[in-house]
């Protein structure tokens, strides 16, 4: 599942092959781009943003994509076919002489002057992959809404970016956080986003992401896709549920003994787990 450090991971390999060359191929298979072109300019920059991806061209142009649940960009020689995917889920492809950069099932593609990427990003709380990451500011941001489920406020991109659906259940799970709690009650906060940062740093070097220190499959998470097995600190049946507004709902792990589930939440975590 792509986040904050996979995006960081992509752009990387991206940035290798695209970076400083002419593009000689450029498509994008989306209707209200179809004609777009930038053959001829050089890829300037490929820069990680949270969840979100910016190529930027010599033209004055950047490309926005977004990865979401199944989005991938696939770097390989630019006389091979793109693999990754049927030809039908190519959504972009940015070439030149050596490379083709082709985004399969990449959504939220828009190109636009680079001058107005905030428009894009703007929205956007502090990127925990950035140098540059600000906790206060994150912290601030997160003190708006204090009494938010910390499950939901984790998932919120406009707090801080990055964190998904694995990375909330794991960083709860270590926190020995209730997800339903109020954001306000999270005293080790700071703490929480500090590990944040350290296990998206730490994953963003390699695709075979872990929180255990283990690689291994089977071995990577503590909760995470574990519904149903026994914790790995107390064995209590890992349980799953869905949280969020109705109709936005995303999937959460968690250890109701370890992570002192309440008894009212109780019930819809051993509910969904039976699903």
């Amino acid at each position: 599942m792509p986040e904050g450090d996979t995006v960081f991971i992509t752009a990387g390999r991206l940035r290798q092959a695209l970076v400083a060359r002419p593009v000689t191929r450029f498509e994008l298979r989306v209707p209200s781009l179809a004609l777009a072109s930038e053959i001829g300019a050089a890829v300037l920059a490929v820069e990680p943003v949270g969840k979100h991806l910016l190529m930027r061209f010599s033209s004055g142009h950047t490309l926005h994509s977004h990865l979401r649940m199944d989005g991938a960009w696939r770097v390989g020689p630019a006389e091979q076919r793109s693999r990754g995917g049927p030809d039908h889920a190519i959504r972009a492809l940015v070439g030149n002489a050596q490379w083709l950069a082709a985004g399969f099932r990449v959504h939220d593609l828009a190109l636009v002057p680079t001058s107005d990427e905030s428009q894009l990003i703007g929205h956007l709380g502090p990127d925990l992959l950035s140098p540059e990451f600000d906790l206060d500011e994150g912290l601030r941001r997160f003190a708006e809404r204090p009494a938010r489920p910390i499950g939901e406020a984790l998932l919120d991109q406009r707090l801080v970016a990055g964190i998904g659906n694995v990375y909330k259940s794991e960083l709860l799970f270590l926190h020995r956080l209730d997800p339903w709690q109020p954001t306000d009650t999270v005293a080790e906060l700071p703490a929480l986003l500090t590990d944040a940062v350290r296990l998206l740093a730490a994953n963003c070097r390699r695709f075979n992401r872990s929180t255990t220190g283990w690689t291994q499959p089977g071995q990577q998470y503590f909760v995470y896709g574990r519904a149903g097995r026994s914790c790995r600190r107390c064995g209590t049946a890992i349980g799953k549920a869905e949280q969020g507004p109705p109709g936005t709902e995303r999937v959460l792990y968690v250890c109701p003994s370890c992570q002192n589930v309440s008894e009212t939440q109780l019930a819809r975590v051993n509910a969904a787990g039976h699903r």
